[in-house]
């Protein structure tokens, strides 16, 4: 038997890469030939898609100039030559100061009414850019500390009712806790690894739950039991939404993929495919794009849920974005990354403008219809922004559990109550806190301190 000879992997790829070019080489210069025709339609659809608004204001300036000539050269005057027409600070050639032309400005100039209308066009200066002055919002001050976990407590939802709230432990345990006291109402067992993300269903008594040992589960509160089981994940499962509208379930996790699951039927519907490492957050909506993902590998994907494509990619964010939140009234969205906190508008992602100053990890955030933005951060920092504006009108660092160390201070998960009052965070110190804004805060007690910086909406 011949014995195959043996190369190294530079003699391979020379070799590929000279086959190829023989194979290419006779055709180099044997480009096909242009056709006028298409070039022109080229030419006609970029022009139309650039200067498609003021078309017709051109072919009027042309039509008013063919005009003026003609009747020019009626009265032995030097006519527009070829239909040009210059701005001027003052008489166009040709053109008497008193003659009653009509005026072709694009913004007519204010002239006084003893003199009469020029033809000339004037140049209004530009107005400055101006920000607005951020809503004045009251501080946010700690009311309760609520101690239970054995672990740390990874997340937390808000029942729709606004009756009670849950929240999911590395200690394998969901914990159901009153609102209003604060007292645990029950406790459910069944997951085997730390429940990483909870959301209470709407329209049925379901609790829904997902873990680091890949089970997504649904709760009937009814009977206080697992009911369905959905499978398919092949590793960690770190976070999950309900779509406010159809019985549709989307879970994402370390595998890198996020999961479109019938309800009822636990039935697979999509698994979408595209990002290159973990999965941190999933937000739904009614509207286009119905899904949004934020992911480690840098990116935040937009998703058509029918067709269970990306619709596109966000490519700004330099860091891992690990939480992703929807505004509860306005079409628009808010990723976090440890470089910046960047605001969007729906549906293609439209980039707004960046909330910076949170340099940390940050883990979650929650946004209420007042328009406070909360972010919390691995090292136990919580920032306060005024959502339009992008102004931080308050940071401070959440206190620890006494007992524990400070570097178990982190915020993994927070959300409002269904009123926007209440911030429910849950923490590395095993505690959950409630904090509420400060009743006796006024804008006097608690000034605005607005420097409006020019540099402010800064497009990455």
């Amino acid at each position: 038997m011949e014995e195959v000879q043996r190369h190294s992997v530079h003699t391979l790829v020379f070799r590929s890469l000279k086959r190829t070019h023989d194979f290419f080489v006779a055709n180099q210069s044997l480009l096909p030939e242009i056709d006028d025709k298409l070039e022109k339609v080229k030419f006609n659809i970029k022009a139309r898609d650039t200067y498609g608004l003021v078309f017709d204001r051109t072919a009027k300036a042309k039509a008013l100039a063919a005009k003026r000539g003609d009747s020019d050269r009626a009265d032995g005057q030097n006519g527009v030559k070829d239909g040009v027409l210059a701005i001027t600070a003052g008489e166009q050639e040709g053109i008497a100061p008193d003659s009653n032309n009509t005026q072709t400005a694009l913004v007519p100039a204010s002239t006084p009414t003893s003199q009469n209308t020029s033809s000339a066009v004037q140049i209004l200066p530009k107005k400055a850019p101006t920000i607005p002055k951020p809503k004045w919002h009251a501080p946010w001050k700690l009311c309760r500390v609520i101690s239970g976990h054995l672990g740390w407590v990874r997340c937390v939802a808000v029942e729709p009712g606004n009756e009670w709230f849950a929240t999911g432990a590395a200690d394998r345990v969901i914990k159901i806790w009153d609102l209003a006291s604060g007292k645990l109402k029950l406790s459910l067992t069944g997951h085997v690894s730390t429940v990483r993300a909870l959301a209470v269903s709407p329209r049925h008594p379901y609790l829904f739950s997902c873990g680091e040992d890949r089970q997504v589960k649904c709760w009937d509160l009814e009977y206080n039991k697992v009911i369905r089981h959905y499978h398919g994940h092949l590793s960690a499962v770190y976070t999950m939404s309900l779509h406010p509208t159809i019985d549709v379930l989307v879970t994402a996790g370390r595998d890198s993929t996020a999961r479109v699951w019938d309800m009822r039927t636990k039935a697979n519907i999509h698994t979408l495919t595209g990002h290159t490492n973990t999965v941190a957050s999933v937000v739904t909506q009614a509207a286009n794009p119905q899904i949004i993902t934020g992911s480690h590998d840098s990116t935040v994907r937009l998703w058509d849920l029918a067709a269970g494509k990306s619709m596109c990619t966000l490519t700004n964010h330099k860091k891992s974005v690990r939480a992703i939140v929807l505004h509860p009234s306005l079409y628009m969205f808010a990723s976090a990354s440890p470089d910046n906190i960047k605001q969007w508008r729906c549906p293609e992602g439209n980039f707004i403008q960046n909330l910076s100053g949170h340099n940390s990890i940050v883990n979650c955030m929650a946004v209420n219809p007042e328009g406070v933005l909360v972010s919390g951060g691995d090292n136990g920092t919580m920032f306060f922004w005024d959502w339009r504006t992008g102004y931080n009108f308050q940071r401070f660092q959440a206190a620890v559990q006494p007992g524990s160390m400070d570097s178990e201070a982190g915020i993994f998960s927070m959300t409002f109550d269904q009123s926007g009052s209440r911030l429910i965070t849950t923490e590395a110190d095993k505690t959950i806190k409630i904090y509420k804004e400060d009743d006796e805060a006024t804008e006097e007690s608690h000034p605005i301190n607005w420097r409006p910086e020019i540099i402010k909406r800064r497009k990455y």
